[in-house]
């Protein structure tokens, strides 16, 4: 699904030139569940904005279902970020006077679907989120933390998008509800197929993926199948 071919990306301020990935490879298949864990300045966040079609490579190659996201105009690559990839982010970026069923279905509004529709798919998107229906017509400045993210999550999801890709998810939450948080993202991949990319420092939020990608200094330096034995093995995850 996802190939990356030796990404460098670099930024100019003036004379000055600050690499901050520095020959990325890896490959992502359909349906994995992904975690890219590293400290602050890694390059991680660089990453995701690449990944996420927000922002493009100096140099290398990113192909996403074999097309090369470098040759892509703005607006095929604005098409990719609505139908393919649904973004979750640690601040929810949700209306706070609509309502959590408004907000799942204002991605529907801007597709131009007809109301009966996007109302069905929003509420489907919400019951599959986790969010009990008691909540739908509740504005979202009136949710816990836990909930809204729940929101986030079925905005995500409206449009079927082939990969989730969440931006320290739990950052705003405590321990217990990031847990349930991480446990629909589990479910989302393990009964939905959902392809996950994770992208977060903290090391349990990491353990829930089955893969991990270590990145430090703009290099993957781990890519492996057993977060658990990384986590606890001998690589420095200082934060």
């Amino acid at each position: 699904m996802i190939e990356c071919k030796n990404i460098v990306k670099s930024y100019k301020a003036g004379d000055t030139e600050t690499v901050v990935l520095k020959g990325v490879s890896f490959n992502i298949e359909k349906g994995e569940f992904i975690a890219i864990i590293g400290p602050s300045g890694s390059g991680k966040s660089t990453l995701m904005h690449i990944l996420g079609a927000l922002d493009k490579a100096t140099s290398g190659e990113y192909l996403l279902g074999g097309k090369n996201m470098s040759q892509l105009s703005e607006d095929e690559l604005a098409d990719i970020r609505k139908n393919k990839i649904g973004f979750v982010f640690q601040s929810f970026n949700l209306l706070s006077r609509a309502t959590a069923l408004r907000n799942v279905m204002l991605p529907l509004v801007y597709a131009g679907m007809a109301r009966e529709e996007r109302e069905a798919k929003a509420r489907e998107a919400l019951k599959n989120s986790g969010l009990d229906e008691k909540y739908y017509d509740h504005r979202s400045n009136q949710l816990s933390g836990g909930q809204m993210q729940r929101v986030a999550i079925a905005r995500a999801l409206v449009n079927d998008p082939s990969i989730i890709l969440a931006d320290e998810p739990t950052g705003n939450l405590d321990t217990k509800t990031g847990e349930i948080v991480l446990s629909t993202f589990q479910e989302l991949n393990e009964k939905k197929g959902h392809t996950i990319i994770l992208i977060t420092h903290e090391h349990d939020v990491a353990e829930h993926a089955d893969r991990i990608i270590f990145v430090r200094d703009g290099l993957i330096v781990e890519d492996a199948k057993n977060p658990r034995k990384i986590i606890a093995g001998t690589l420095n995850y200082a934060d």
